[in-house]
């Protein structure tokens, strides 16, 4: 599960929070359940070539909201109470709110962005074994 991740160092959302977003959609979309274990901080870190801390920072932040428990000597799992606990498209609404917008900046039309769009959901289809 590590190499399920995706990070985009150019983002300007900070790496640990692209982190505890990409495990809310998982959990949001049935991925993940309650008591699934999730990675080491090591794993993920040497995985993916980040700092262990900002692994950390990610899953304490998650365990701040109750979405994530600590446990004792084992592996971070999913809380209890947190399956689907968020419509899965409101926690894309942002992105898709910026996008709309930039594209109407961009004086793209409504065609334009779709088929855009599309075709991204096409290239990274789960079943070609990209990144979601």
């Amino acid at each position: 599960m590590p190499g399920r991740f995706h990070f985009n160092p150019q983002a300007p959302e900070p790496i640990y929070r692209q982190l505890a977003a990409q495990i809310r959609r998982l959990i949001a979309s049935g991925q993940l359940i309650e008591g699934n274990e999730l990675p080491s901080v090591r794993a993920i870190a040497a995985t993916h070539g980040i700092n262990p801390m900002t692994v950390s920072k990610a899953y304490a932040l998650l365990e701040a909201e109750g979405v994530l428990q600590r446990n004792r000597g084992a592996a971070m799992t999913v809380a209890p109470a947190t399956q689907k606990s968020s419509e899965p498209l409101a926690l894309i609404e942002p992105t898709i709110v910026q996008l709309v917008e930039q594209a109407h900046q961009l004086r793209l039309s409504r065609e334009q962005l779709l088929d855009a769009v599309s075709q991204h959901f096409t290239n990274h289809s789960p079943s070609e074994g990209k990144p979601q």
